[in-house]
């Protein structure tokens, strides 16, 4: 008898076959979560089991029925119809209730155990740090895979192919919970503060079976914010869809949490321009700046000088000997607080020290003129609040408009960038923000600037003082 020969094989996108589809289904399972990120590690060998099972029952006489019944999907616990809609609004999401990854068998006889009631949430295991990046990647692993919708069938990953389960493998809880525990996961934010990561939510404890659904934010879709990107588990697949907020039911029911998890935001892992290293916050004396001054708080004063406009005076960037540049870099910011004679000498005090510490008062102008009269360094005052405007706490002191010019490259470029992106208005970007200022950039800003009612050279996509105010207000 000759021994047949397998391999593995890929199936014809259109075949309705019963080989074909569940092959389909299983080179989609195959795309596991790896290890590192909480996958599961029996996903992996998915593939190589179904192509020996298939092997195994031909030539025992059992056809690939066995291999086909081994690679279905798990059944859990029966289904709790906390999701079902009524109405074209919205597809019918009901969800099953908190169990353990790959679910809980049933109990053979009698009721099921009190621990396991689908709606009583337990006490949250511990958070796992992620960060928003990882969390976006994990929802696009079932998007790819488009994993079929069900209230009671687990991925290879363990998590439950309902609404709930896919938040909660996007998060990586290592449970399967639902709409009225994952709030215990989450702290709740305003439509103002959400990020890619976050979550929009609706339980309704009273009646549950009325809408309750749960999705990922994973970005505004304009500028307006009347619309959202939702990744969320749904009939019949995972999808990915613009959505109006907070969804197509009950909008005004859904509301905004973020995960406790969560170890950065948009702009965390950029440096902001200026900001003052751990322990500067008290004032080292006016002995340590002058003529001949060489230690590490005239340093300091640089970098947050450079962070308040002063960029244009350092060619060749800080250092730890008092200079010239130090002097008129202070000097020019004494003026642009409307000091006058001693009290802008360039020499810091208490007062500036304390300004730039706590990146208060006025930004130093981004163009300077020497002023008819004055002494060749000093910088004229500004006139006008557009040219420096008043900072405040939580919002990055402005740059200087020559940071944002064709082939600049500077964090403030890409804080910015990632800051449009977080008010709704990155559409120009094919590949993200970066470092280097880019027409996409530009138009990005021009945008926001329309939106704030500006036009003409007010709206040219080149951020000033106050589109930088309003961008990090």
């Amino acid at each position: 008898m000759t021994m047949p020969v397998f391999e593995e094989y890929e199936p014809a996108g259109d075949c309705v076959c019963l080989g074909c589809a569940q092959r389909r289904r299983t080179l989609a399972r195959g795309r596991a979560i790896a290890l590192r990120d909480g996958g599961h590690p029996a996903a992996r060998g998915a593939r190589r089991a179904l192509v020996l099972a298939t092997a195994a029952g031909v030539v025992l006489g059992g056809g690939g029925s066995a291999a086909l019944a081994a690679a279905g999907p798990v059944p859990g616990p029966g289904p709790v119809a906390l999701d079902d809609r009524n109405g074209s609004d919205g597809p019918g999401t009901p969800q099953g209730g908190r169990a353990p990854l790959h679910g809980r068998p049933a109990p053979a006889t009698g009721p099921r155990p009190p621990s396991s009631a689908a709606g009583r949430p337990g006490a949250p295991p511990a958070v796992r740090a992620i960060d928003r990046a990882t969390i976006i990647n994990r929802a696009k692993i079932w998007l790819d895979a488009q994993v079929p919708y069900s209230m009671s069938e687990y991925w290879s990953d363990g998590y439950r192919q309902d609404c709930s389960g896919y938040v909660s493998m996007v998060w990586n809880l290592g449970t399967n919970e639902w709409t009225g525990s994952l709030d215990t996961f989450a702290t709740k934010i305003t439509k103002e503060e959400l990020l890619p990561g976050d979550m929009l939510l609706f339980h309704n404890p009273a009646d549950p079976n009325n809408g309750s659904h749960v999705v990922i934010f994973g970005g505004w879709a304009d500028e307006t914010r009347t619309h959202y990107i939702a990744y969320e588990q749904t009939r019949p697949y995972t999808r990915k869809l613009a959505t109006p907020y907070g969804y197509w039911k009950n909008s005004e029911k859904y509301l905004p949490y973020r995960y406790n998890g969560v170890t950065t935001g948009v702009l965390a892992d950029v440096p902001v321009p200026g900001a003052p290293a751990a322990g500067a916050a008290v004032f080292p004396g006016a002995a340590k700046f002058g003529p001949g001054a060489d230690n590490e708080h005239v340093t300091e004063l640089a970098k947050m000088l450079i962070g308040r406009g002063a960029l244009r005076f350092y060619p060749k960037g800080p250092s730890s000997k008092w200079s010239e540049a130090d002097r008129q870099a202070t000097q020019a910011f004494q003026l642009a607080q409307g000091w006058t004679g001693a009290d802008a000498d360039g020499i810091p005090g208490e007062h500036t020290w304390r300004l730039l510490v706590q990146r208060q008062g006025k930004d130093i102008p981004p163009t300077g003129r020497t002023a008819p009269g004055t002494a060749p360094g000093t910088v004229k005052p500004p006139k006008a609040p557009p040219a420096a405007l008043p900072g405040s706490a939580g919002v990055p002191a402005y740059p200087g408009l020559r940071v944002f010019r064709p082939g600049q490259s500077h964090p403030a470029v890409l804080a910015l960038g990632r800051r449009l992106v977080q008010k709704g208005f990155g559409k120009y970007y094919t590949s993200g923000p970066g470092l280097r200022w880019s027409e996409a950039d530009r138009r990005n800003v021009e945008a926001f600037q329309r939106a704030q009612g500006w036009r003409g050279a007010s709206a040219d996509g080149y951020p000033g003082p106050e589109t930088w105010r309003r961008l990090f207000a």
